[in-house]
């Protein structure tokens, strides 16, 4: 009776196990379709509800813009790391409509850069085999005179010049308009040390007067916002079409504006000998800002 009464208790206690294991996975399923925060994730990632699908897809969008935007401010420095092309003074290195990677100047700035600078100017650069954008020197985006609020310029650095230095004679007289000396130009001598600066497309430097005030003095260290490193043909057109660009000044020909594309990318400006224009890519004179310049300037060996 002993051995059977034992028996009897366990195969009741058998029973109960199978039947609480019956429990625990019925458990188990009501878990994973009540609503549980996993299984809600599962099902939002799995289900192919159609406005489910599009709020995936958007995120997923949103989700890649964020990473490349992280990734090329981690390689550049700044923010924004991209800007649009307003105008033409860099033509034909720089079309308006140019999407333009723009890096901060320090980072793997070469031998050649002027001392503390991290920019190669044209004369340098083209002592040291050193180009960008097939030319010689770094192009750079600039804050005329080292206003905050004015439209930034993207223009390649010519030449170095000191403070007081009559700087004459080192330029190129094709970009020096009508002077004949230093005397007759503006900036000369030098008010303080900087670069001289000019679109490609430009017949006269952005530090002379061609009939209106100069589009900047020598360009210091501290106005430089980065150098320009990678076009994209077209891509700036998206922002130029979606956001307002500054207006451009009339009878400005030749001045590079960068501007800015919505919150995220600027826009530049090249400007001109001529009257400047907006750094939007005007025809005259700014890494969120436009860019302008003038027509075709003659090819020269000099900075």
């Amino acid at each position: 009776m002993a051995s059977g009464d034992g028996g009897d208790s366990w195969q009741w206690n058998d029973r109960e196990t199978g039947s609480g294991g019956d429990g625990d996975d019925g458990d188990d399923g009501n878990e994973a379709s009540g609503g549980g925060p996993l299984s809600r994730v599962r099902w939002f990632f799995d289900t192919d509800e159609e406005w489910v699908v599009f709020v995936r897809e958007v995120l997923s969008s949103l989700g890649i813009v964020v990473v490349i935007g992280l990734v090329l401010f981690g390689v550049s420095g700044l923010w924004p790391p991209l800007v649009a092309i307003e105008s033409e003074s860099m033509t034909p290195h720089m079309q308006k409509g140019d999407l333009v990677f723009v890096m901060e100047e320090h980072r793997f700035a070469g031998g050649a850069a002027q001392d503390g600078t991290g920019v190669v100017t044209y004369r340098s650069g083209a002592a040291a085999d050193y180009t960008q954008f097939d030319e010689p020197g770094d192009v750079i985006v600039y804050q005329p005179d080292g206003d905050p609020q004015a439209t930034p310029i993207i223009h390649r650095a010519r030449f170095w010049v000191n403070e007081s230095e009559n700087w004459y004679e080192k330029a190129n007289e094709s970009y020096l308009g009508t002077a004949e000396n230093c005397e007759e130009l503006a900036n000369c001598p030098a008010p303080h040390a900087g670069f001289v600066t000019k679109g490609d497309a430009n017949d006269a430097y952005d530090q002379i007067s061609t009939g209106l005030d100069p589009i900047s003095g020598p360009v210091e260290p501290s106005w430089v916002v980065g150098t320009a490193e990678l076009r994209i043909p077209w891509l700036g057109k998206i922002r130029l079409f979606f956001g307002q660009v500054s207006a451009t000044p009339s009878g400005s020909v030749g001045n590079e504006t960068v501007g800015t594309a919505g919150t995220t990318t600027p826009t530049v400006s090249t400007v001109a000998s001529a009257p400047s224009t907006a750094i939007t890519a005007p025809t005259a004179p700014t890494a969120t800002t436009p860019i302008t310049g003038n027509g075709p300037a003659p090819a020269a060996p000099a900075p």
